[in-house]
């Protein structure tokens, strides 16, 4: 079954599953899924456009606001952002982050009229316990190489990298290399980097360094991340102001 937004738009995909499933079932949907990850690099030598993904809501709120922005890799110039807000009932458990981020990214890709040729990810690829984080997910669903791009880690073991940017460690989980700790900006915490899907370590870290603007954040997931927070704050303005209020928590 494929999911269209309109007969003009690029973006088509088809369903992998539905949502609406109990924690146990997801859990057993990534561990199926995780067997058609692909590790190895399925994008051109000479990438132009990389989109950034992000997510926000409040803590305990059930509102969630997605924001996709692509860029032009050498000029980092934004070319299209592409919004969506929606309803979300799925629990928070640690593991499970994409079902409860995904459904509202992927409304947000369905209005995007440009295919980008890497999508960064503000979360895990295969540094997940199962080996199938946000960044995997998403990476099936949309049949295109995805980055996780997180800044905590959820599983693995690593040295910590030299101070410098661009230096970087391998993250390992059960003995096998699973992603990278990599310094994305001079004397700052350092990221997590796990390939998605259709990308390996070494050319996921490398996309992700070129994606530098001058932040911890690669340039494109933090423009991802200002944009999804202001779609969030414009709407519970709206909100408060439909009950007779102004105020924004």
């Amino acid at each position: 079954m494929w999911a269209w937004t309109s007969k003009n738009s690029p973006m088509q995909f088809a369903d992998l599953h539905t949502w609406d499933l109990p924690p146990k079932q997801a859990v057993a949907i990534q561990t199926k899924l995780a067997d058609r990850i692909v590790l190895r690099d399925m994008l051109p030598k000479e990438i132009i456009l990389v989109a950034g993904v992000d997510v926000s809501y409040q803590r305990r709120a059930e509102r969630f606001h997605a924001a996709v922005v692509l860029m032009e890799l050498e000029t980092a110039s934004i070319i299209e952002t592409a919004t969506a807000s929606a309803e979300c009932d799925f629990p928070y458990i640690p593991g499970l982050l994409s079902f409860r981020e995904l459904p509202v990214l992927l409304q947000a890709f369905r209005k995007l009229q440009t295919v980008p040729e890497v999508v960064l990810v503000d979360g895990q690829g295969i540094a997940h316990p199962r080996r199938f984080g946000l960044a995997s997910h998403l990476g099936l669903w949309l049949d295109l190489p995805t980055i996780g791009c997180a800044k905590s880690r959820l599983c693995g073991e690593a040295a910590e990298p030299a101070r410098e940017r661009g230096s970087w460690t391998s993250l390992s989980c059960d003995g096998k290399a699973v992603g990278a700790v990599v310094r994305t900006r001079q004397g700052v915490r350092p990221m997590y980097i796990s390939p998605g899907h259709l990308v390996s370590i070494d050319r996921a870290v490398e996309i992700v360094l070129r994606c530098g603007g001058g932040y911890r954040l690669p340039e494109p997931t933090r423009q991802a991340h200002l944009a999804s927070n202001r779609l969030r704050v414009a709407d519970e303005l709206s909100v408060a102001e439909s009950f007779g209020g102004t105020s924004v928590s």
